[in-house]
């Protein structure tokens, strides 16, 4: 049941989608062009995402559960960080540069849109390469705790790594 809802749910936003002219990037640059000739349709989708998500969330915020029986997972962070900023930072520029954001782009490559699906790949290559940035974080944040905590002198004065474990 979960498989074809989350199918449903998939097909019904893609082809909102196509409709809403978001899949199509010349749409979404002429949205974007303030300085030319602006489009302003898509601020009325846009506004209706809005309207539909906030109205999402203060309902899910008061369930344990979602209508499929599946444990309600909201984001819990609020705060503004610098990798926040950065990373909408290059979402922008990234949005402003092909005309596409991550969904659009996926139907858009059912489509049979070439520019599309160097996105895609550019897209993709770019989340391996900040999970293998953020491994490379994490196990040096290991490697530094497991130095500190084994790096102490032994009880009777030797130095070097106690056999300790904790």
């Amino acid at each position: 049941m979960a498989f074809f809802t989350s199918f449903l749910a998939g097909l019904v936003f893609g082809l909102g989608l196509i409709v809403s002219g978001m899949a199509n990037p010349a749409k979404v640059l002429g949205f974007l062009d303030l300085g030319g000739r602006w489009d302003p349709s898509l601020a009325f989708v846009m506004a209706g995402a809005i309207a539909v998500g906030a109205v999402a969330f203060a309902v899910a915020r008061k369930r344990t559960r979602s209508l499929l029986g599946a444990a309600m997972r909201l984001p819990s962070l609020q705060s503004i960080d610098r990798r926040l900023v950065v990373g909408s930072v290059l979402f922008g520029i990234g949005w402003g540069i092909a005309g596409f954001c991550p969904g659009p782009a996926l139907v858009a490559v059912g489509m049979g849109q070439a520019k599309a699906l160097v996105f895609v790949i550019a897209m993709l290559a770019g989340m391996g390469v900040f999970e293998w940035l953020e491994g490379r974080k994490e196990a040096k944040h290991r490697r530094g705790h497991h130095s500190k905590a084994d790096g102490h002198r032994g009880s009777a004065g030797r130095s070097g790594p106690s056999r300790r474990t904790n």
